[in-house]
């Protein structure tokens, strides 16, 4: 096999390697980047230990040996660990890199920035001020072809369990006590073991059908006949700790939805008495932090101000701090520019360490177990929609509300409808 660790290919690594490297007594780097599928990674590193390590008799003191591997780190918790035990024997914590590469996002490492380089935030970042946190992963296509391999993970695999929780772990994190890595990873890995375990009652999934146009999921032929995969999930956390006590986290992915976009938003408590106009009013204009990861970078602030003109109306705007106006011209680097630098380095901070793996999975194994046993039927929605009907209400029973009179006008822009239109799809 071609994987197999006794496989000459590893020795004709080895010895290319070795022949880049033979400028004398000089530090040399080996990275190798498994973009495979996961159940060759123990294979694949035990041949990489044994013929690719090893820098003989004249190692420099400096040089290294690194892995990266991607996601899934397994299919539950149990699965994980052992693929964890596996290459742990192989290669220690330091030398292996579990890359997620929505850390690598510009908004995403701008998150640890913003809130701890800025007391502003420190204030009402808490369960006293913030009624609901939404973080809303939204693709417009389906599967294309590649329903075989989705349907044996679904979304909450594919999405939730790993991009979405790291985003959460960001924002509900404590300040570290400093800004080496181990110290930035313990506090996400200690907000994730607040979180108990999803259950039924906190989750919403769906699967698209056909519509606008498009086949719907079971129509692809890589799909097993008759299959039950999520294809779209809302999932309800819940953190059990002072600062977040009694505040829902919802974490919403979907394939085939309305539009395409990564956003954050984070919608504050209405005012205990209302000044200007009835309460109904004042719920449905919110306050709220937004970040938008995709398209176009973006962190604004919606708030209610005073309407321009004789009476006293109100209305809501914003603090916008677009990217593509503000930062024109800088190139915002990808991603995995970013982390495979980061690796270079050394440097683990936006990389997952084994614990908070650990911690990630034990919330959503159980319901993945259900969701694997069939127990639970996936609620039917057509392509190109917003997803599940019963997902309005399940939204508002956490606590959101969705503002009825905003029109978002990017900076530079003279008049453009695009937040209201992306208000009206959420």
């Amino acid at each position: 096999m071609q994987y197999d660790p006794d496989s000459p290919g590893y020795a004709k690594i080895a010895k290319a390697v070795q022949e880049w490297e033979q400028q004398p007594r000089c530090p040399a780097g080996r990275l190798f980047y498994l973009a495979l599928p996961p159940y060759v990674y123990p294979q694949v590193c035990k041949g990489l230990a044994k013929h690719c390590r090893d820098f003989g008799p004249d190692k420099h003191p400096n040089s290294w040996v690194r892995v990266i591997v991607e996601k899934p780190f397994g299919q539950d918790l149990e699965t994980s660990e052992e693929l964890a035990n596996q290459l742990g024997a192989l290669f220690p914590e330091d030398k292996l890199y579990r890359i997620d590469h929505y850390l690598g996002k510009e908004l995403s490492q701008n998150l640890l920035v913003m809130r701890w380089a800025n007391p502003i935030f420190g204030a009402w970042w808490n369960r006293h001020y913030i009624n609901n946190v939404q973080i809303s992963f939204k693709e417009d296509f389906g599967t294309q072809g590649r329903g075989g391999y989705f349907d044996s993970y679904g979304i909450i695999r594919d999405v939730i369990q790993n991009h979405l929780t790291q985003l959460l772990a960001l924002i509900a994190m404590e300040c570290p006590s400093s800004s080496h890595p181990d110290d930035i990873r313990d506090e996400k890995c200690k907000v994730l073991r607040c979180i108990p375990p999803v259950g039924i009652k906190d989750c919403v999934l769906g699967q698209y059908t056909a519509g606008n146009g498009q086949p719907g999921y079971l129509e692809d032929p890589t799909v097993p006949e008759g299959s039950k995969a999520p294809t779209y999930a809302a999932c309800r956390l819940h953190i059990c700790n002072d600062r977040w006590a009694g505040v829902p986290f919802v974490l919403r992915a979907g394939k085939a939805l309305n539009e395409r976009s990564v956003v954050v938003r984070i919608q504050l408590n209405a005012p205990p008495v209302p000044l200007f106009g009835p309460r109904s009013m004042h719920n449905n204009m919110r306050d709220e932090f937004v970040l938008r990861l995709q398209p176009g970078e973006a962190i604004y602030a919606k708030m209610v101000v005073k309407k321009p003109g004789l009476e006293m109306d109100t209305e809501m705007s914003e603090l916008d701090l677009s990217y593509s106006s503000r930062y024109s011209d800088v190139k915002i680097p990808d991603a995995y520019e970013r982390l495979i630098l980061d690796c270079i380095r050394g440097d683990q901070q936006h990389f997952v360490r084994r614990d908070e793996l650990r911690a990630a999975w034990a919330i959503f194994t159980p319901l993945l177990h259900a969701i694997d046993r069939g127990e639970i039927t996936p609620e039917p929605y057509t392509y190109g929609s917003r997803g599940p009907p019963s997902q309005d209400k399940f939204l508002a029973e956490s606590g959101y509300q969705r503002s009825t009179r905003y029109e978002w006008k990017p900076a530079g822009a003279v008049a453009k409808s695009a937040e209201s239109s992306n208000e009206a799809k959420l």
